[in-house]
């Protein structure tokens, strides 16, 4: 799958990012990424701190943040943004996927349609 990003991060995402690791107790050397099985719509993303890389996880470097992803989830991600959004009555980190294909109303959960991995090795990302 070399030469297609899983995830990108957007400024505004890359920049809180460095802002929380920063301020962080303990070393992290990184953002692990996935998506698990749950939600009223099937799927839900998932985000946690990782002190190391584990074997199998892809790694991206962007803008200066280190992000792993579970290997059982890039098909789910591939070509997904990252963004970090406010507003008046809330801050959070979304994912602006190409392969998602609904959403639950609450907002808490998501449908996601693996990209076909024959498209991937005839250079097609999607």
């Amino acid at each position: 799958m070399s030469g297609f990003k899983v995830v990108t991060l957007t400024d505004r995402a890359a920049e809180r990012l460095r802002s929380i690791m920063a301020d962080a107790e303990t070393p992290i050397a990184g953002l692990r990424v996935g998506v698990r099985n749950g939600g009223c719509a099937g799927m839900s993303y998932t985000m946690e701190y990782a002190e190391a890389r584990k074997p199998g996880e892809d790694m991206i470097e962007d803008r200066g943040v280190t992000v792993f992803i579970d290997p059982k989830a890039v098909l789910f991600l591939l070509g997904t943004e990252m963004d970090f959004k406010t507003d008046k009555l809330s801050s959070q980190f979304v994912f602006n996927n190409p392969n998602q294909t609904s959403a639950c109303g609450c907002g808490e959960s998501v449908a996601i349609t693996p990209v076909n991995p024959e498209r991937l090795t005839a250079g097609v990302p999607a």
